[in-house]
């Protein structure tokens, strides 16, 4: 267990110094193509058809997780598939890039560069409504990018995190509400939103942690603004990021000609583009206590059970 942790410790740091693989040979990226070419093949407006193609998409991602494991050794096939899965560096690079612009006063060109990182329109923003929209992408993203792949990678190895990253991916694509995926999408939503109800709370206590300071605000703030939320997880790490940086989150969102209204989240001050720097940098934090917790967890672990083998061993000697 302590080498698995290790590896995926080190999937973590590979992340951390190389950044994401080039879109022309990331598996991500050709996952979501192919899994694009199997929606047209089989889209049809029903529920059934969305769950076929997510038994797809997830059955061969475990797949190649198990293949990654037969090719590499377990140890390798968990380094290499964490590294894929998690996108910290890039999170925080997307972010920081706005931040600054934000800072410099170029409002425009952070509206322009906005949609690289949140799918609601950037028109007519103003610099704290992008601050918001970036700050929430790098919470929320702080649990699909970081926690949850570190999570599933721990529990299940290659072939979980691999099934995981699958799933997240094809929520992206399809698990939206729009009329073409309300009901195709149905299940790539629910299901996403499964895999992410413990490493959201996770992300929350991890956070809280990381900002023993502010940690009787992050309860107090996710206790009761998370429900507000449309969804079950999100409200959780947002909420936590609110209360942690002192800001609000939360309100009325466009995504093209729809408005989401949520509820406000945390009652600190309106946010300001300085804050997202403030974000990254709690996202940096997150990560690296994520993966010094997993390490320990590992430790602790295996020592417990060498002690209780160890005990074992003397009660039969004794007998």
């Amino acid at each position: 267990m302590i080498g698995g942790a290790s590896a995926v410790a080190a999937g973590l740091v590979a992340d951390r110094v190389f950044g994401e693989p080039p879109p022309a040979v990331h598996p991500v990226a050709g996952f979501g193509q192919g899994m694009a070419r199997v929606e047209r093949a089989l889209y049809r407006d029903s529920r059934v058809a969305g769950m076929t193609h997510w038994a797809i998409g997830v059955g061969g991602a475990v797949v190649a997780g198990r293949a990654l494991d037969r090719m590499l050794g377990r140890r390798w096939a968990l380094l290499v598939s964490t590294y894929v899965a998690v996108a910290g560096r890039m999170l925080g690079r997307e972010a920081t890039a706005i931040g600054d612009l934000l800072v410099a006063g170029n409002l425009e060109a952070a509206r322009a560069r906005l949609p690289a990182l949140v799918g609601r329109s950037p028109t007519d923003l103003s610099e704290s409504e992008i601050t918001r929209a970036v700050v929430e992408s790098v919470a929320e993203n702080s649990v699909d990018a970081v926690v949850a792949p570190v999570l599933w990678a721990l529990v299940a190895g290659a072939p979980g995190v691999c099934a995981y990253r699958a799933i997240n991916t094809l929520d992206a694509m399809v698990g939206h509400r729009s009329p073409r995926y309300e009901q195709f999408g149905w299940a790539s939503a629910r299901l996403d939103d499964l895999a992410n109800w413990i490493p959201a709370r996770v992300g929350a206590v991890v956070v809280a942690a990381v900002r023993p300071g502010r940690a009787r605000a992050v309860v107090r703030i996710v206790r009761r603004d998370a429900a507000q939320h449309p969804s079950p997880n999100g409200g959780v790490i947002e909420s936590a990021f609110a209360a942690s940086l002192g800001i609000r989150l939360g309100g009325s969102n466009r995504y093209g000609d729809v408005v989401e209204h949520r509820g406000v989240l945390g009652d600190g001050r309106e946010a300001a583009g300085a804050d997202i720097g403030r974000a990254v940098r709690l996202l940096d934090q997150v990560t690296v206590a994520v993966g010094v917790a997993g390490l320990l967890a590992a430790s602790a672990t295996t020592l417990t059970r060498r002690l209780w083998r160890g005990r074992s061993r003397g009660r039969t000697d004794r007998a």
